[in-house]
């Protein structure tokens, strides 16, 4: 599943900015295809009008798309996983235009051959912010629907699983050296400026490895100073604090 949508709070229209002449959400879906064993691919989105777009941009790459609702995004995939009757869901965002298909069959391997609930890169990061990669089964994807009740954990799909590890058999999935300090999201201008300096480096290949980037990084250092600084998951604090109303209102 990719998740995106028009209206972002901070950066609106991201998904759509060009990156080499495509749109941000072209590289994702064309990234996302190189990922093997993959049966189906899904754009989930919205069902605001202004995500129409994207349900064109679905058709036009003839992958699947779901529409569902804007601020319940956990129901809206476990919707998407029913109606597609997905065993198991891999789960990347529309504003990621790095992300790493060999990661993510590296990911994906460790999570099959261990039977895990829930693997994630994301969890305790050593990767660059831009590949973050969340794998799960339906089972725990229909147990944290039934089972949220906070705002934050309705927003951010599998928040539940990661505050209730005894819940579930997860694993926090780490590279050889830690690289979390890197950024390779786009949360604000200044990101995609980043990325676009690095897929202009890298052209015509559209799609390249995350040790390509690093050479490219290694080659041009002053490419970080572009976006340094954000913190990491910065645009997660509106829904904590509706949680405290919630807490509130329960005790």
């Amino acid at each position: 599943m990719i998740q995106a949508r028009v209206g972002s709070n901070r950066f609106p229209g991201k998904v759509l900015k060009t990156i080499e002449g495509k749109p941000m959400i072209w590289h994702v879906i064309n990234r996302a295809k190189k990922v093997s064993r993959v049966q189906q691919i899904v754009l989930i989105t919205t069902e605001k009008e202004e995500d129409n777009e994207l349900e064109e941009i679905a058709k036009e790459h003839k992958i699947l798309f779901f529409r569902g609702d804007e601020n319940d995004v956990l129901n809206r995939h476990y919707q998407c996983a029913s109606i597609y009757k997905a065993d198991h869901i891999i789960r990347v965002t529309g504003d990621c235009p790095l992300i790493d298909p060999v990661i993510v069959n590296n990911i994906l391997d460790f999570y099959l051959e261990n039977n895990y609930d829930y693997v994630s890169n994301t969890i305790n990061p050593t990767f660059p912010d831009g590949l973050d990669t969340e794998i799960f089964s339906f089972n725990a994807l229909k147990n944290s629907n039934e089972n949220a009740i906070f705002p934050s954990e309705r927003e951010h799909v599998t928040l539940f699983m990661t505050n209730n590890l005894t819940k579930f058999n997860t694993c926090n999935f780490e590279n050889k050296n830690n690289l979390s300090f890197l950024r390779w999201t786009v949360d604000v201008e200044s990101d995609l400026e980043f990325i676009r300096k690095i897929y202009e480096k890298m052209k015509p290949d559209y799609i390249f490895s995350t040790n390509q980037v690093l050479d490219i990084i290694k080659q041009f250092p002053e490419l970080v100073q572009i976006n340094k600084g954000i913190q990491r998951n910065e645009g997660w604090k509106s829904s904590f604090d509706l949680d405290k109303q919630v807490k509130k209102f329960s005790s």
